[in-house]
């Protein structure tokens, strides 16, 4: 690698590492968020210039927020005017412009909570964590989701314009609000990863995004069982997502090559559940990861505890009911106590109407009727699925079942 080359890998990463902590110490500083995205942007332009002159800094956060800060103290002056900015001006001239490493605090976990207060529509909390703690540009975020740039931009300004006009403190929120903060967090966290969970539509960046997020949440909330819960899931799913397509149709769990499967990332997952469950605090993220454990660990489909899965659902549908979480029990339940009790509960499903045009439900019916020989009624199930199947891989999977009938 040429000393170029380096250089750039090395903002890069520090890009990755300390986009999140500069923004959200400056945004903790003077509470002006575009100010605070711009000379974040302006500290690691100036890195690729000074370090490929002086030499990587021991410590780049440290460098670049120090060199962020002084771009927004130099900006201020020259552009004071207003209440507002005269403030910020203040307190930036007021604090020490050359903290030691030590001095520099941790803001991310206020720039999480703040992102993701519920106050603010569920997409805008997910477009502002990911522009403001991963550093994604808005033309990405956009193209992520499939929406056009300048409506992204759109979405994000009123996001932050809301954030000040309702007040929306810049806080970690108090213990007795906590809980239920910190699961609005975990929902955004767990959105961008499955956003980017299907490479089919090219989005696979959301997915190591979501990973990204949840191992600095962790860290910055060690004692959290869900938090670390979360992660454990994503890495246990992380580990197989690869294998879950052959040639853009898809590989069901049973007949996925688990030799194939990251054994790096299962461990690291196996890992990090067993120092959740240790806090004895049990949570649906807890139990969904405990879930994918099972499969991981199991050696091949045959082997698959089921009567576990089954049980570790209906604690899951405890903690956190819903239509889909009994679809997933009733697979279970099929499995471990054989298919006309999984079908018995499959068909209170379908007749309570609550997961209409879910075409997983069709799909589950079709494949337990299937196992137990009814073809002709499997059929029936498997063309109602064709036809809600959101996606070409799961439509080819669908298409192959129905022609082997």
């Amino acid at each position: 690698m040429t000393a170029p080359e380096a250089v750039r890998a090395a903002v890069d990463a520090a890009y990755r590492d300390e986009w999140g902590q500069v923004v959200a110490t400056l945004i903790g500083l003077t509470g002006n968020w575009d100010l605070a995205e711009d000379c974040a942007q302006d500290a690691f332009a100036a890195a690729l210039a000074t370090w490929a002159r002086n030499g990587v800094p021991a410590r780049p956060g440290a460098w670049l927020t120090t060199t962020a800060r002084h771009r927004a103290t130099d900006r201020l002056r020259r552009d004071a005017t207003g209440a507002a900015k005269l403030r910020q001006l203040a307190v930036l001239e007021r604090d020490p412009i050359e903290p030691s490493a030590e001095e520099i605090p941790d803001e991310r976990l206020r720039l999480i909570f703040t992102c993701c207060h519920p106050a603010l529509p569920f997409p805008a909390r997910v477009a502002l964590t990911l522009r403001t703690l991963a550093g994604l540009s808005t033309g990405e975020i956009a193209k992520a989701f499939l929406t056009a740039e300048p409506t992204m931009a759109q979405r994000l300004v009123r996001a932050k314009r809301k954030i000040v006009e309702a007040g929306i403190p810049y806080r970690v929120p108090p213990a007795e609000l906590l809980p239920h903060r910190l699961t609005a967090v975990l929902a955004v966290l767990y959105l961008i990863f499955n956003e980017g969970y299907d490479e089919e539509d090219g989005r696979r960046a959301l997915a190591a995004e979501g990973i990204h997020l949840a191992r600095t949440l962790v860290r910055l909330m060690p004692t959290e069982p869900e938090a670390r819960g979360l992660l454990a899931l994503m890495l246990l799913l992380e580990a197989r997502r690869a294998y879950r397509t052959d040639d853009g149709v898809l590989v069901t769990l049973e007949n996925q090559d688990r030799s194939q499967w990251d054994r790096a990332l299962i461990a690291e997952g196996l890992t990090t559940l067993d120092q959740a469950l240790a806090v004895r605090r049990s949570g649906p993220y807890q139990v969904q990861a405990a879930i994918a454990a099972c499969h991981a660990t199991a050696p091949d489909a045959a082997a698959t505890d089921w009567p576990q899965i089954a049980a570790l659902y209906t604690e899951l549908s405890r903690l956190a009911p819903s239509p889909v979480v009994d679809l997933n029990r009733a697979v279970a339940i099929a499995m471990a106590d054989g298919i006309p009790a999984g079908l018995a509960l499959v068909d209170d499903l379908t007749e309570s109407g609550e997961l209409d045009g879910y075409y997983l439900l069709p799909a589950t019916r079709a494949d337990l009727l299937r196992r137990d020989g009814r073809l002709a009624e499997a059929a029936t199930s498997y063309e109602e699925a064709l036809r809600l199947a959101p996606t070409d891989a799961e439509r080819r999977y669908l298409t192959g079942r129905l022609s082997e009938l």
